[in-house]
């Protein structure tokens, strides 16, 4: 029986020879395909009226965001700031507003009371105050200048996003996560942006509020340089045993058949770093070896080879000292089941079958984060074989090691993905900012 082929729509190698050695690997230059030059995208207009009965908005926010559309949410990356005009129509002078002020906050929310809801990031910004002495946003309005807000006043505010905040006690810093929100989850990870009018005490407060996505900026570091220089001439990738740098080979575990009688041992290898970008793949390689070719004929030919991307959501429902007295709550959820074909460098015999494999990872994937009482962490994992004439003994897990998942590429030529964008089963279930 034959084993499995590689898919037709691997690419092939480039003609010529490779002039170079694996530890010294030509400069990367990027071929620009385009005919035209990329032209950054102009920000995204996100506006927010309030009228509160009037016949026109009194009150009206807008922010310019990296969203792709203004009817999504407004959306921020590392190192972006958030930048806004507020406008504030005052009729005959409004002597009622002592303060204006911009507020960010970062949250995560486990539950619906307020102990459920952890503040780790706060950020006030001062805009107008009747007080004199009290910080004021610079506006270009007359109406604005002095202890009584008259007519139409703009101010124009730009406020940097930190990489890293400190939570609890311990004084521990944590870089920000990124905004979660599915459905099936319960726990989120929510950031808004608050523009609040106060008023006297006979007078209500007025507010506008916005939540906004923050996506935060990690990177892998680069692989082994036979890997880089594959991807870079488009040749076949190495494989553990010619580029052992490039790979992290787990421990030989074996799996043995109950009804067929076979052992198998099994040689899983990821690619090094362990810590891969969204929207790329994650390179495996298989090694199954056995005394019974026939087992190993039936393993290679069918779809019973089971490995997969697991996320591991934890957390705990109550903050700060309190959250070592409570249950750690986790949720376990499957990803990406990996594609696998014959090696192209590493020619199988009766008793060896040498396979590579790549796991497509979603590309609006959550990274790995940890944040005081919540984590969001990744790992691989090798399942029990699944055939009618072979089923396997022992644990349902045979292998697993972890892994990161993170935002953007690292420096050089991007891996290449060998598998065809098949059907993935994970439902986009975040906010759509």
């Amino acid at each position: 029986m034959d084993t499995l082929s590689p898919p037709p729509y691997r690419r092939h190698s480039r003609h010529g020879q490779a002039s170079h050695s694996g530890s010294e690997l030509p400069r990367y230059t990027r071929r620009n395909t385009l005919v035209h030059p990329v032209v950054p995208r102009e920000p995204t207009q996100h506006v927010f009226p309030l009228a509160d009965g009037r016949s026109r908005p009194w009150l009206v926010l807008s922010i310019s965001s990296s969203a792709k559309s203004a009817k999504s949410l407004p959306l921020f990356y590392e190192k972006e700031n958030i930048n806004a005009t507020l406008e504030l129509h005052a009729e005959k002078g409004d002597s009622s507003i002592q303060s204006v002020i911009a507020m960010i906050r970062g949250r995560i929310i486990t539950g619906p009371r307020p102990d459920d809801t952890v503040s780790f990031l706060t950020i006030i910004h001062p805009i107008w105050a009747r007080s004199a002495d009290t910080p004021r946003t610079p506006s270009p309005s007359e109406g604005a200048s002095g202890s009584k807000l008259y007519g139409d006043c703009v101010w124009s505010f730009s406020i940097p996003l930190p990489k890293t905040v400190t939570v609890g006690k311990s004084g521990a810093q944590f870089r920000l996560p990124e905004t979660l929100s599915e459905r099936d989850l319960g726990v989120s990870v929510q950031y808004d942006l608050t523009v609040h009018v106060s008023r006297g005490k006979f007078r209500g407060d007025s507010q506008i509020r916005t939540p906004f996505g923050y996506v935060p900026s990690s990177k892998p570091e680069a692989p082994s340089m036979l890997r880089q220089l594959a991807y870079q001439q488009g040749l076949p990738v190495p494989g553990p045993s010619a580029d052992p740098r490039g790979w992290k080979t787990l421990p030989t575990c074996r799996a043995r058949g109950t009804i067929c009688s076979a052992d198998i041992q099994c040689s899983f290898s990821l690619a090094r770093p362990l810590c891969y970008t969204r929207g790329s793949v994650i390179p495996c390689y298989l090694t199954l070896s056995s005394r019974d070719p026939q087992a190993l004929d039936m393993m290679t030919a069918s779809d019973c080879i089971d490995v997969k991307l697991r996320r591991r959501v934890a957390y705990t429902c109550a903050p700060g000292i309190e959250k070592r007295k409570v249950a750690l709550q986790e949720s376990f959820r499957e990803f990406s089941k990996a594609v696998w074909w014959s090696s192209s460098t590493m020619p199988s015999d009766p008793y060896n079958r040498y396979l590579e494999g790549e796991i497509r990872i979603p590309k609006d994937l959550r990274p790995s984060s940890l944040i005081d009482h919540f984590s969001i962490s990744y790992s691989v994992e090798l399942y029990s074989f699944d055939i009618p004439s072979f089923k396997s003994t022992g644990s349902e897990i045979l292998l697993s090691e972890p892994v990161d998942i993170v935002t953007t590429h690292a420096r050089g030529p991007r891996p290449v993905a060998y598998s065809p964008p098949a059907y993935d089963p994970y439902a986009r279930e975040n906010d759509d900012y």
